[in-house]
């Protein structure tokens, strides 16, 4: 087995005199060729490894020093701003805070009439009360998305649609027949 250069083998003494045609003989297996290609990589030189220059060179640069610049305490509102906007919850958050807010935006008494039962593909669904109520938000849509847009520019809301009430099916059980409903059993 070929003497690796700068390794010590147990029980026996390393000569101090290293030729250069050992070196040649070790580069040609296989093994000494990839141990040779991870000292090269994980050392310069023969030197410390490059972890550890990393090290030094950041304590000579003054980079892990306390009280040093980039080492103030941050507040908890902007650590937190920074990891919504690192995990991409920007949008998610501002939905919500839309939807909570609804109040706000709409007016109280309107909210009082409506509700925003969901938002999917950047469209806000709104239920309301009754007909004329769906249609009073209709003719309100500019001021409301204009003031969504204003609050809530990450929320991504594109459209607003007002719901009426459902009207009563008759639809009863899974198997119906088209026509006119209960009125075609009489006569």
């Amino acid at each position: 087995m070929p003497e690796i250069p700068g390794e010590v083998s147990r029980g026996t003494d390393v000569d101090e005199t290293t030729e250069p045609a050992e070196t040649t003989d070790l580069a040609d297996t296989e093994s000494s060729r990839f141990y040779l290609r991870l000292k090269g990589v994980f050392t310069d030189s023969g030197s410390r490894p490059r972890l550890t220059r990393k090290r030094y060179k950041a304590k000579e640069d003054g980079g892990s020093q306390p009280f040093g610049p980039g080492r103030d305490p941050k507040g908890l509102g902007s650590a937190l701003d920074a990891l919504t906007a690192q995990l991409g919850w920007q949008s998610p958050l501002a939905q919500s805070s839309l939807m909570e807010s609804w109040a706000e935006i709409a007016g109280a008494e309107t909210a009082k009439h409506s509700t925003p039962a969901g938002i999917e593909d950047g469209r806000l669904t709104v239920q309301c009360e009754s007909t004329a109520w769906a249609t009073q938000l209709r003719l309100m849509r500019v001021a409301i998305m204009t003031s969504i847009a204003q609050r809530y520019p990450d929320a991504g809301i594109t459209s607003v649609r007002f719901l009426g009430p459902d009207a009563p099916s008759w639809k009863k059980g899974p198997r119906s027949i088209p026509g006119r409903g209960p009125r075609d059993t009489y006569g």
